[in-house]
């Protein structure tokens, strides 16, 4: 009967042995930072150096890396233009003259009651004068026009006209903005606009664009705001359009070997490698600072960059950018894998082992 039992043992021992040798092999192929197992190629840090120099360059040499060109903006997207009155135009209008009192308060009536002067037709109609063409016109000839008219009539009476209400000669707003429209005139320009909708510190410059006629224009929210990039600030048009990104809508993902995995904010476009990892609580001794992959792009064919902590550590921040969509994975160390790979095996050792001594206390 011993005999028998020393024979089990050895053949348990001997069924345990090559499950720990396969899973000690597999452990250490994955632990491995080799790129040979791949099917796309791995990029090293000389390729990411170059292509954060592109990066630096702003928002439309990334939209670049990512197959999407913008074009250029057109000369006249920076002139000022005639701002003329169109249909549906609202109109204030006020008078002065010394003896005209109820001419003077009948206009003001007007304004206060119905909101102004809307334009119907070309026209606007105003006590004591007929129907007046004022459609296509700018607000100084509109002025004279009326003027014009009234003395006919009345003399030495002073004309002052402007806008209550535009509704095709504006902008509108959506995102984070507090204003969801702004008036234009031929003159203003897109950093007043973008002052008067009250953007939020937090918000995603680099996915926020402004819409023309159905086109997204070439434009960098950031280098006009943050960097004071004129060459951004053009003259707004009617029917423009304007959508400001929350925080949230540009991130990268920072996951593997950190203390904190998690998705971080991009707000103006791109994040150093560095700034990532210490926002995501930087590699601890687990982590393996020789192998720290960069993935960008579509997933079913990406772009893969491999770096090394001495790269961050002695190269500047910002010649290893990161852009909105990349991902950085921190690989395991070995040693560390296999440790969690022992922590995950002895429940099951101890299992068997329990298995086995009960099959003993029966086969006694």
């Amino acid at each position: 009967m011993p005999l028998s039992k020393k024979k089990k043992k050895v053949k348990i021992n001997f069924l345990f042995s090559p499950f720990v040798l396969l899973n000690l092999s597999l452990l250490i192929i994955f632990a491995s930072c080799s790129t040979a197992n791949f099917d796309y190629p791995i990029m090293g840090p000389d390729e990411f150096v170059i292509d954060s120099y592109r990066i630096r360059q702003g928002k439309l040499a990334i939209l670049e890396l990512e197959g999407v060109e913008l074009g250029e903006l057109a000369e006249e997207d920076m002139l000022e233009y005639r701002d003329v009155i169109a249909e549906d135009d609202i109109l204030n209008i006020a008078v002065y003259h010394p003896t005209r009192k109820d001419l003077m308060q009948s206009i003001q009536f007007i304004n206060e009651s119905t909101g102004g002067f809307k334009v119907y037709q070309g026209k606007i109609d105003v006590p004591d004068l007929p129907p007046l063409e004022v459609k296509g016109l700018t607000l100084e000839e509109a002025r004279e026009e009326l003027q014009r008219a009234f003395r006919d009539q009345i003399q030495d009476i002073e004309v002052y006209v402007n806008y209550r209400d535009r509704l095709q000669r504006r902008v509108e707003l959506i995102g984070l903005v507090s204003i969801p429209t702004v008036p234009v005139d031929g003159k203003m320009r897109l950093y007043e606009v973008l002052a008067r909708s009250h953007i939020p510190p937090g918000a995603n410059l680099f996915k926020s664009y402004v819409m023309r006629e159905g086109r997204q224009l070439p434009i960098d929210l950031h280098r006009l705001i943050n960097e004071g990039d004129m060459n951004q600030n053009i003259v707004m048009r009617g029917g423009d359009k304007i959508f400001i990104a929350a925080p949230s809508d540009a991130t990268v993902m920072v996951m593997g070997e950190v203390r904190a995995p998690r998705p971080i904010n991009v707000p103006y476009g791109f994040i150093s490698l560095r700034e990532a990892l210490v926002t995501a609580g930087g590699i601890p001794f687990t982590g393996n600072g020789n192998c720290i992959h960069v993935i960008r792009g579509n997933m079913l064919c990406p772009k893969v960059y491999l770096v090394s902590l001495d790269h961050i550590v002695h190269l500047p921040n910002d010649s290893l950018l990161l852009m909105p969509g990349d991902t950085v994975y921190v690989a395991e160390k070995p040693l560390t894998q296999w440790n969690r790979f022992i922590e995950q095996l002895i429940p099951s050792f101890t299992g068997l082992q329990a298995g086995y001594g009960t099959y003993q206390l029966i086969n006694d």
